[in-house]
């Protein structure tokens, strides 16, 4: 079967077909995605009726798996495989989470404009995301293109950026939503992690900010002032002609490259409609920065 990818906009995106990922790759075939992810850093595979284990697979052709994907459950509270984040809005027992249930009130951080595991020393390459039950109003997951927004910075701001450094943690994010039910365990799992800004991708050589909601501070700013900085960055980053809006059909495999993209879910009736989503995440090649110290 011949390989197709036919783009989505002008910046970000790629439909492609050709792919069956029920079954093992050929060399040709990672080959071909990994081009492909260099070049739209998201793309669509449809009609990708797969299993879990068939996922599983499937993500292992692109490196090692990330780790700490459902950070906020213990294991025996998880609905799905630890390798898997488990994108749902189900409890183990596939009821609908109540309004007040804790992962309800975690998970809503997913609808900040977000880069997965850059709460890590080591964060994500691939995210992969499997659309198992979809909704038909809203639960678009929105994408945003890191590099085209870091090519349209002017020549000041980045020098500015060039060698900054932010530190990242999931308290900074769900601090934003007023989230603050954490167990010790997590408290210790969640210390602020440091990450470059700009990142200089491995394949294409293009440089991308690396933004997230997970961003606390700049190492050297006033936290206030480093806040102001990072929304203007984002605002920046995530306007419309850098954005590629996924609306879901059933069986969507979709993939991202976190190292050029954020993302963030639209709101959906969650209360009422289904959705059973699973991600895989595969772990980049290392720190991006030196880890020496965090804040308080």
């Amino acid at each position: 079967m011949t390989i197709t990818v036919e783009p989505l906009t002008r910046h970000i995106g790629g439909r492609m077909t050709g792919i069956d990922a029920r079954k093992a790759l050929t060399p040709d075939e990672v080959k071909a995605i990994d081009a492909a992810m260099a070049k739209y850093a998201v793309l669509v595979l449809p009609g990708q009726d797969i299993t879990d284990e068939q996922q599983l697979a499937f993500t292992a052709n692109f490196g090692p798996f990330q780790d700490g994907a459902n950070s906020t459950e213990r294991k025996q509270e998880l609905r799905l495989d630890p390798a898997f984040a488990d994108v749902s809005n189900l409890d183990r027992t596939g009821q609908k989470l109540a309004r007040d249930d804790r992962r309800r009130m975690a998970s809503l951080g997913n609808r900040l404009w977000h880069s997965d595991a850059s709460f890590r020393v080591v964060p994500a390459n691939y995210s992969i995301l499997s659309g198992r039950i979809v909704v038909t109003r809203g639960g678009n997951t929105e994408f945003a293109d890191m590099r085209a927004a870091y090519d349209a910075l002017d020549a000041a701001t980045k020098a500015e950026v060039e060698d900054m450094i932010c530190e990242h943690s999931l308290i900074f994010s769900r601090a934003q939503l007023g989230f603050e039910a954490y167990k010790p365990e997590e408290l210790a799992d969640m210390k602020p992690v440091r990450h470059r800004l700009v990142r200089t991708h491995p394949t294409s050589g293009r440089k991308s900010l690396f933004l997230s909601a997970h961003i606390g501070t700049i190492v050297g700013w006033p936290q206030p002032e480093a806040l102001a900085f990072i929304h203007d960055l984002t605002e920046h980053a995530t306007q419309e002609q850098f954005v590629y809006s996924h609306q879901w059909t059933q069986h969507d495999l979709v993939i991202w490259d976190n190292r050029t993209t954020m993302h963030r879910v639209r709101r959906y009736d969650d209360l009422n409609a289904t959705r059973d989503l699973r991600r895989t995440t595969t772990k980049g090649d290392g720190p991006t920065a030196e880890q020496v110290g965090s804040i308080s």
